[in-house]
Formats: C-alpha cells, structure tokens, sequence
C-alpha cells in the first residue's frame, strides 16, 4: 500500500488499543525509505520521519477533540510535502485531516494475530 501513496495522502488508522496501527506505521515508513526507530506519538501527538519522501505519523487518541486546541496544532504534520498516517482519526473533522487516501481498521484476532481491513479511496 505504501507504494502508492503520493506526497500530501493522509492515511487514517482506527482500531482498539494494541491492535497495531503504530506497528502499521512502521511497516509503512520502512517501505517509503525511513530506516529508523518509529514510535507511539501519543504524547506528543506527532512526529515527522525523512525517507524518500516526508512521512507524519499523528496520534489524536488522548485529545477529546481539536476544537480547543490550537488551530495549528496539525500544521507541521498534514503538509503537501507529507504522506500522513493517523491514529484515533474520529477525535478530528475530516476535513481537518486533507486529502484522505485510504482508511486502515485493525483488529485483534486473537494472539498476536490481527485482521486488516483497507478501503482505498481513488480521489487524487
């Protein structure tokens, strides 16, 4: 999946607690060139990684909502340059989030093993 991203693409990544998305995340920004360690931005809501092309992993989860954040707040993260993934996506408008390109919903499915669901949108 990561191949096709372009530049600007915003991933959204739902899904319980423990259920993966930052292990996604890191599977993906190892395809998009990125070599380094990925970790939870749960609390510092994001960060940005350098391979072939930028890549912002965001986690809204311990926000109720962006409506009392700092309009800025995902500035440095949801840019054209960027292919974005984002965790707990339902605490933010998505229209707030910019172009979306797929919807990635990960489940437990006992053990260490999960279900993955992808519905890929075709807008560019």
């Amino acid at each position: 999946m990561a191949a096709q991203l372009l530049p600007g693409d915003v991933v959204l990544l739902e899904g319980e607690m423990g259920a993966g998305k930052t292990t996604f995340v890191r599977g993906a920004a190892r395809a998009l060139g990125f070599d380094g360690p990925v970790t939870s931005p749960t609390f510092t809501i994001g960060r940005r990684y350098e391979g072939r092309v930028a890549i912002a992993h965001l986690d809204l989860h311990r926000l109720a909502g962006l409506a009392d954040e700092d309009p800025a707040l995902l500035d440095d993260y949801l840019t054209p340059d960027a292919i974005a993934f984002v965790e707990w996506p339902a605490i933010a408008e998505p229209e707030l989030l910019g172009r979306i390109r797929a919807r990635v919903r990960l489940e437990h499915a006992g053990g260490d093993r999960r279900t993955i669901a992808v519905a890929s949108s075709s807008e560019r």
